[in-house]
């Protein structure tokens, strides 16, 4: 039923900034050329990094490539030695993961993060992929770019392609991106083995390809050396192991675990340093405003075909047409003021009664929180990453990565940041306002 083609036929190879040539199949070929696929060289990588940081001009169409490239080693690595029951199986599934490594970011917005919260309620998308029991909880709440991902892949023409390239549909590809998707016949069962929590763990968890691509990626172009990480001594060491439920998991051979640690480190520098940035935050929040008083006019599309029409150029006409204070903050590059940071969730450092007090002053301050975590709770839909050791005599011991990480660099909650601004107009009355809370930042 999931038959292979004959054999891989290389392409072309498309030289990439951070991996060098990056091989690509036929098939594969006929993929990244799609239209919907093409779309993402006109969205932004980082949003509105590139005005803290003017080289991060990189879009999600290069990431995806990255992280295509990386998928076929994960799967090289972890799966090595795996006893597939031919040679067809073990390369069909491995394109399943390139592909689904490759769209994963097929649903980012105009700006990437930035315009999230513009999206309709899930609802309204109309996917039928997902078990109904797995998201009736959420139906009436945002959807999330993910969200998007799964209606692109199964809800548009690329669908027909993927299912006319390969051995297997778009929907097997969608399940690899997202957990609420069904998957109703045997094709990521091997020997009566589930592959499709692994293999998704490659896409999506603590130890991705997704992160190990960005943060170099991002690192490079916007010139921040926290994003320097081991990838190829961190992906020659994933492994597997089955545990007491019988699901089998990605993991990661202890020898490699300081480097493990590091790319925590490394991901939670660039949360601080790039990704939370208090300016590209602060276009961030106007935007949000925007959304909020002319949801109409920035609205983005339910229909997933109509949706493949939004990049950022469209987000920014509409901006640059609205006769809006904050759109034109946005257009004219004159960004809010940061007039308070502490890193401390808000409730430790008072940030609601701290924007209220403003707020009564006549000042008009938006609030703003981040957090960037270090290692995911495991659930049903997310297995834990686990550790492997090996002893000198060859026994086997493993340990959910939580519990192997106590005691190193990273083995804190993560990061967040609670911070106001203000109108740069009214920046010195809030200074002023603030000014028996505030602390240098270096202290907080």
């Amino acid at each position: 039923m999931f038959a292979a083609p004959p054999g891989p036929a290389v392409a072309r190879e498309i030289r990439d900034p951070v991996h060098g040539a990056i091989p690509v199949e036929r098939d594969e070929e006929l993929i990244i050329d799609h239209p919907a696929v093409q779309r993402l060289r006109r969205i932004h990588q980082l949003g509105f990094s590139h005005l803290p940081f003017p080289g991060a001009t990189h879009t999600r169409f290069a990431h995806g490539l990255g992280a295509l490239h990386l998928a076929g080693l994960a799967f090289d690595h972890g799966l090595r030695g795996y006893p597939f029951r031919d040679d067809r199986r073990r390369r069909a599934l491995r394109a399943c993961l390139r592909l689904a490594a490759l769209c994963h970011d097929l649903g980012h917005a105009p700006y990437s993060h930035a315009a999230e919260f513009a999206m309709p309620p899930l609802r309204a998308l109309g996917i039928d992929a997902y078990v109904p029991a797995r998201v009736e909880g959420r139906l009436s709440a945002r959807a999330h770019h993910e969200d998007y991902t799964v209606a692109i892949l199964t809800r548009t023409p690329l669908a027909a392609a993927i299912g006319a390239a390969f051995p297997f549909t778009a929907a097997h590809v969608a399940a690899l991106v997202h957990a609420d998707v069904g998957v109703h016949d045997d094709f990521f069962v091997e020997d009566g083995v589930c592959l499709r929590g692994l293999l998704s763990q490659m896409v999506s968890s603590d130890l991705d390809v997704d992160r190990v691509d960005y943060l170099q990626r991002d690192a490079a172009f916007t010139g921040a050396r926290y994003g320097a990480i081991d990838a190829h001594w961190l992906l020659s060491h994933l492994t597997r192991h089955t545990d007491e439920s019988g699901q089998l998991c990605l993991a990661l051979d202890r020898r490699a675990l300081y480097a493990f640690d590091d790319f925590l480190v490394a991901r939670q520098h660039m949360f601080l340093m790039v990704y939370f940035h208090q300016k590209s935050v602060a276009y961030e929040e106007m935007l949000k405003r925007v959304v909020k008083e002319h949801p109409a006019a920035v609205a983005l599309p339910a229909d997933a075909g109509a949706y493949l029409e939004t990049d950022d150029a469209w987000l920014w006409t509409r901006l640059r047409q609205l006769d809006d204070p904050w759109a034109r903050r946005i257009t004219e590059h004159r960004p809010v003021k940061l007039a308070f940071e502490a890193h401390l969730p808000p409730d430790r450092c008072a940030l609601p009664q701290k924007v209220a007090a403003l707020a009564a002053a006549g000042v008009d301050a938006l609030p703003a929180t981040a957090h960037g975590g270090l290692l995911s709770r495991p659930s049903p839909a997310r297995p834990a990453l686990w550790c492997v050791s090996r002893d000198p005599r060859g026994r086997v011991t493993a340990a959910p990565m939580a519990e192997a990480m106590v005691g190193l660099h990273a083995a804190a909650e993560g990061v967040t940041l609670s911070r106001i601004y203000a109108p740069p107009e009214q920046i010195s009355d809030a200074l002023r306002l603030l000014e028996d809370v505030w602390q240098p930042r270096s202290l907080l």
